[in-house]
């Protein structure tokens, strides 16, 4: 006797404190849903659940970067096909009512019926603890950001000599000066400089804990990839972005025009009749989109390949808008490639010895090459990079 096995496609609404689970067959009949803790006793359960209907083939989630984050890692760890699925909006919401078994049969139906849905991230690795730190670093930028206005809004308003006094300083000098106040017999006075100076030693306390975070964003995603963060015009913090944006397992990313897609520079078809035309995709990850946005400003203003382009664009008639549109596209391809390819950086620990080795100073080095000594100290520094330069620099050096 022959037994056939039922195939069956699981969906999970989830909440903070409990999971909604359902289950349809390969046709979209709805076999069952049930609702589990966010406990790993609970995982098991929901997971037992899903399986006694048949073979489970794959499971559509919401969430899987917030509440479903712990029951997608326990999920992969028991080597399950998951989906990520996106919330519906909210027309269709109130078309189709809104409940948790409801919610959590659309995921299933979802995972059915669309076999290109994103593949979550792991968030298990290096790059998981990467977007905390990153996370935290945008919090402080924000309140140190926040702290400086204010006080720059309370001088306005402050006492005449108080304002007198500070106005005309610059910032850094300003953060200095006020955090070392004094108070004052005056009522008013007083009440003046104590909260100046509560918000320039909150600046000061912020801009270190920044600091700290910077470091150590560093020394991350240098040991995470190093190309990415030799790649030109990339910084730290721009570098740790994109890693986060791409996960700890970034060949999820089926192509780079998927990773284009979800870093928000792919055109997006917006033709009708007779009208042929793109507009500009609107979507994605807009942390990812700054980021590139970022590359390209400083590739305009200091890579002379770029600088070129851009000179051919607009000779052609291109706005500037429109010419940072199309950069972006073409780093978001180097990016892709940088981020899915095992690349080796080539050395340059050894630039710093085999100048002291000849007895070379950097202010020789720079007038030979028409720099500022700053630059090949950066360089030796690995505080950046420009791989053509370090060549020249070495060849220069062991023949000099």
């Amino acid at each position: 006797m022959t037994t056939i096995t039922r195939e069956v496609v699981g969906g999970v609404d989830t909440h903070a404190d409990t999971h909604h689970a359902a289950v349809i067959d390969t046709a979209g009949r709805r076999l069952g849903d049930a609702e589990f803790p966010t406990t790993p006793a609970g995982y098991a359960a929901l997971l037992a659940f899903l399986v006694s209907f048949g073979v489970l083939l794959r499971v559509g989630i919401e969430g899987t970067g917030s509440y479903g984050a712990g029951l997608a890692r326990f999920l992969r760890g028991q080597d399950i096909e998951l989906a990520e699925v996106i919330r519906p909006n909210r027309q269709v919401r109130r078309m189709r009512g809104k409940s948790d078994p409801i919610d959590a049969y659309a995921a299933a139906a979802t995972a059915l019926a669309e076999p290109d849905l994103p593949v979550p991230k792991t968030a298990d690795g290096t790059v998981e603890a990467i977007r905390q730190l990153l996370v935290t670093r945008r919090s402080a930028v924000k309140a140190r950001t926040a702290a400086q206005v204010q006080i720059k809004t309370l001088l306005i308003t402050a006492p005449d000599p108080v304002r007198t006094k500070y106005r005309s300083m610059t910032d850094i000098a300003l953060i200095t000066a006020l955090s070392r106040t004094r108070g004052s017999d005056d009522t008013t006075l007083d009440a003046a400089l104590r909260a100046l100076r509560s918000l320039a030693r909150r600046h000061q306390h912020l801009t270190s804990e920044i600091t700290d975070l910077d470091h150590a964003l560093e020394r991350l995603v240098t040991d995470t990839n190093p190309a990415l963060a030799a790649t030109k015009g990339v910084g730290t913090v721009t570098a740790a972005q994109l890693l986060v944006t791409a996960g700890d397992n970034p060949h999820r990313l089926r192509s780079e025009a998927a990773f284009a897609a979800l870093c928000g520079v792919s055109p997006i078809p917006a033709s009708s009749g007779k009208t042929t035309r793109h507009r500009l995709n609107q979507g994605g990850d807009r942390q990812a989109n700054a980021a590139l946005h970022r590359i390209a400003l400083v590739r305009m203003s200091y890579e002379q390949r770029t600088r070129d382009y851009v000179a051919r664009k607009r000779a052609e008639g291109r706005s500037t808008k429109e010419i940072i549109r199309c950069l972006k596209r073409a780093i978001a391809r180097e990016i892709f490639t940088v981020l899915t390819t095992h690349i080796e950086i080539p050395r340059i620990d050894d630039l710093r010895p085999l100048r002291k080795s000849r007895g070379i100073t950097l202010e020789t080095a720079a007038q030979h090459f028409g720099v500022w000594p700053m630059k090949i100290s950066t360089i030796e520094r690995a505080k950046s990079r420009d791989d053509d330069f370090a060549n020249t620099y070495r060849q220069w050096l062991l023949t000099a």
